[in-house]
């Protein structure tokens, strides 16, 4: 059952069991009707124990949903959002505001320097690399931007206890021991196949503020995660190449239909104005999940954010963004400034 398909369901709310029953299709009604009659016999019982059993083992282990603190926020603005995300690593890395960084599984030599380079970049400005954890650019990005200090994310399009590509297991267990997160919707043990990256590359592009692609072929994947960047109105920034690179065409063809051409970071934060205030740390501010659970305070820093910024980036309806910020406010965690909000530090004094 794909994901448009369970949103359905859950938005007409149809009663339990029967309404579930005959909403579903005969094969997966017959499933869940075992279940319900005679759960000893029933393989989705075995299932559900196994998967309760993978997330005890560790505390690195999440399932998380749209009603837990640490579901992203920007996936509730794409038109097909994820029902669920299982993860493994460290929630913390969601909280950067993040680029997705994306391109040829085959770059050029040229190409390989210039992720890594974007990536060690984005990590030393706090902000996260999101990508695909595929060969060639996505994984150059990725590991510099971990080797550099910084934050990573990876949406696999396989169980999030699958290592694929298998020559990335360095860079799968280095994500999970260095602070990165391993994201998918597929449930563990699911073993990769080719349906299964299109749709992962919507989760890509949708935990992101903006898509970067590097090197792109003509009709190449990373042309697929730009179009759905334009969809879920996120921006596109593409670096040039050579019109003799035929890993480039479909980069110059972004440019020519109006993607942002870039030659270093700063070409990027111009255009995304309204979160270069991200880019640098700032001293005594606890992290999302100290203090409050509040999702809002991930998005605070020194530099004032508008509300409607705040609104656009968490989801929320305009009242129910204004009253959070009064109890944050009330608790000493963040105040109003000239044009915003801002997010206080651990040792502010209020009144």
């Amino acid at each position: 059952m794909g994901a448009a398909r369970v949103a359905e369901l859950v938005a007409a709310a149809p009663a339990w069991p029967d309404g579930w029953l005959a909403r579903l299709s005969p094969a997966a009604a017959s499933m869940l009707r075992l279940w319900l009659d005679h759960p000893a016999r029933s393989p989705l019982s075995r299932e559900i124990e196994a998967d309760l059993a993978w997330l005890a083992e560790s505390d690195q282990r999440q399932l998380l949903h749209p009603g837990h603190p640490a579901w992203p926020a920007l996936l509730n603005q794409i038109g097909d959002p994820p029902p669920v995300l299982w993860a493994l690593g460290d929630l913390d890395a969601l909280q950067p505001p993040g680029l997705a960084i994306v391109g040829s599984r085959r770059p050029t030599r040229e190409g390989l320097i210039n992720a890594a380079a974007f990536g060690r970049e984005l990590a030393g400005c706090s902000w996260s690399v999101v990508s695909g954890m595929a060969l060639g650019v996505d994984g150059a990005a990725q590991q510099a931007a971990l080797e550099a200090g910084g934050r990573s994310v990876a949406v696999l399009g396989c169980g999030v206890d699958v290592i694929y590509p298998p020559r990335h297991a360095r860079l799968y267990h280095q994500l999970i021991e260095c602070g990165g997160l391993i994201l998918s919707e597929h449930l563990p043990g699911t073993r990769a196949r080719a349906g299964y990256f299109p749709r992962r590359n919507r989760i890509v592009t949708g935990l992101a503020l903006g898509v970067l692609v590097v090197e792109a072929a003509e009709k190449s994947g990373s042309l697929v995660s730009a179009r759905l960047a334009v969809e879920q109105n996120r921006e596109v920034f593409v670096l040039p190449g050579s019109i003799h690179n035929t890993q480039a065409r479909g980069c110059l063809d972004l440019i020519r239909q109006g993607a942002v051409l870039v030659r270093q970071i700063d070409d990027i934060f111009a255009e995304l104005k309204q979160w270069e205030a991200s880019r640098q740390p700032v001293a005594g501010v606890p992290s999302a999940s100290a203090e409050s659970g509040d999702p809002l305070l991930r998005w605070l820093n020194d530099s004032p954010s508008p509300l409607d910024a705040l609104v656009s980036l968490t989801g929320l309806a305009v009242p129910e963004c204004q009253r959070r910020l009064l109890e944050l406010e009330l608790e000493g965690l963040v105040a109003q400034a000239p044009g915003g909000w801002v997010r206080l530090p651990t040792n502010a004094m209020t009144c």
